[in-house]
């Protein structure tokens, strides 16, 4: 109301300023969101303490760590299909470790999430090398190895049997609402990590490279680098995913880390968002609740479950985050109408 009083006037308009009360705007209003999503999380198993319903909440908390890390890579131009691939050597590593080797399972959830990150820091620099299509293929190929590493070698990982008789993280955390707040914890913690890459100098710098590499390379990022440097961390957090998972569902074999389940990831970020944190997130919540709510109908589940993702990226070509956008506009343009 003051800035079209002022141009009235013929007052110059500080656009500065103005700029800058827009971002705190934003920034209050992203901040009411997040601790109004907070309070949700915590809030609703004590509203209904279903263990069905707990059981859905953790898996989504579970499967977001590993859409929100993959989402990194994405942010740099590549689109991973071994991603799953690293849930599986965090899952296995963790789980050898505590009961095999008798650690305890916070330094099994480390030794995890360094396996993981230390087998991307040796084929990172090889495979990042390569773009489109070309990568694509490469860590589908390199998925399927790991995968088979899994099952041919028994007597480390049970081969296409498994490990049964996992021990639960704590006695503390053997309840479902346990299992739930402590997934929850570590997940925070994860996509807090990304969140605060992504708003940093460096997030900046992945969306150059990611729109125009050369370009970016020669304005002095050290692309193969920063690269590398993601895709270790990614696949290092896709480890924490893999520990957790192994000690809630307490039985893992080679057949829940395979192309689909990195497919799957991939589909997460498709639907919620690609280019926001936002976006995985909300696509994670969609691509598990949705189908274990429709068990119901089994002979439609996947007719149903196909029809609607159909519609949902036919109507929403950027992804689910979009409707958060639109809404924003459509608020924003109804003030400036009544302004």
């Amino acid at each position: 109301m003051t800035a079209s009083i002022m141009r009235k006037m013929d007052i110059p308009v500080p656009k500065v300023a103005l700029s800058s009360a827009t971002g705190e705007g934003r920034g209050g209003w992203r901040l009411s969101a997040l601790l109004v999503l907070a309070v949700f999380l915590v809030g609703w198993p004590l509203l209904l303490p279903n263990p069905f319903f707990l059981t859905v909440g953790t898996l989504i908390a579970l499967n977001a760590i590993g859409a929100a890390s993959l989402h990194l890579i994405i942010r740099t131009g590549h689109i991973s299909l071994a991603h799953a691939a690293f849930v599986g050597v965090g899952a296995y590593a963790c789980v050898l470790s505590v009961m095999t080797l008798g650690l305890p399972y916070w330094v099994g959830l480390l030794m995890g999430a360094g396996a993981s990150g230390s087998l991307a820091l040796i084929i990172g620099p090889i495979v990042l090398r390569l773009t489109g299509k070309y990568f694509v293929l490469v860590t589908f190929l390199l998925g399927e190895i790991i995968r088979m590493v899994f099952v041919e070698w028994v007597p480390v990982t049970g081969g296409s049997n498994g490990i049964f008789g996992i021990p639960t993280a704590h006695p503390i955390v053997s309840t479902p609402h346990g299992q739930y707040y402590f997934v929850l914890a570590i997940a925070a913690l994860c996509i807090g990590l990304c969140a605060c890459i992504l708003s940093s100098q460096i997030g900046r710098a992945m969306d150059a490279m990611r729109e125009a590499e050369q370009v970016a390379e020669c304005a002095g990022v050290p692309v193969i680098r920063l690269k590398v440097t993601i895709f270790v961390l990614a696949c290092g957090l896709a480890g924490v995913q893999g520990g957790l998972l192994a000690h809630f569902l307490r039985y893992i074999d080679p057949t829940a880390f395979g192309w689909v389940e990195s497919l799957n990831l991939v589909v997460m970020n498709v639907i919620g968002g690609m280019f926001h944190l936002a976006g995985p997130l909300i696509g994670t919540v969609f691509l598990v609740a949705f189908p274990e709510f429709l068990r119901g109908y089994v002979e439609l589940q996947r007719v149903i479950f196909g029809i609607s993702i159909i519609v949902v990226m036919a109507a929403l070509p950027g992804g689910m985050v979009e409707i958060g956008a639109r809404t924003r506009d459509i608020i924003a343009g109804a003030r400036g109408r009544k302004r």
